[in-house]
């Protein structure tokens, strides 16, 4: 059974990063604004290859090229891409 991302972010970019936070609000709080995300993992950089998207080993990121191949995709059906994985050899 294939389970969907947590999470995609597509982008322009074949070079992404990922800290685990950014772009992530935190609830609100009790005068109604945001509060800050969660502390996040160490920032790492991933390269998105011909598949057109790769995953983040810490927090299951998904992010898509736009225009490429997985984009538009149904995210569930494609294999886990993380640094250094290829899904055509599983």
């Amino acid at each position: 059974m294939s389970i969907a991302p947590p999470e995609v972010i597509k982008t322009t970019s074949r070079r992404v990063s990922c800290d685990g936070a950014t772009g992530i609000r935190g609830p609100r709080d009790g005068s109604g604004t945001y509060r800050p995300a969660a502390l996040g993992h160490p920032k790492i950089y991933l390269e998105i290859d011909e598949h057109g998207y790769v995953d983040c080993g810490y927090c299951d990121r998904r992010f898509v090229l736009e225009g490429g191949p997985a984009d538009g995709a149904d995210q569930a059906s494609l294999p886990d891409i993380s640094e250094g994985g290829d899904p055509g050899h599983r």
